[in-house]
């Protein structure tokens, strides 16, 4: 799917990734609602992959926005 089709899935808390990444990447998602210190934070992506435990801050690219191999998967 387009990216402009897997947004609205990203903001009803699906998981995303492309078909073309490897492996090491698990799935993206969406963080909609932030809050630090009380203060509301802007949206922003975040990125599961297999290498590291940790979570780690995702920003399309311009490749991203533009493919069309988005696929939702589980987490």
């Amino acid at each position: 799917m387009k990216f402009e089709q897997a947004l609205p899935l990203l903001r009803q808390g699906k998981k995303l990734i492309r078909q073309s990444w490897q492996s090491g990447e698990k799935y993206i998602f969406l963080v909609d609602q932030p809050k630090h210190a009380g203060q509301a934070v802007n949206p922003y992506f975040l990125i599961k992959t297999a290498e590291t435990p940790a979570l780690s801050m995702f920003q399309p690219t311009s490749c991203d926005l533009l493919a069309e191999d988005w696929l939702e998967v589980e987490g």
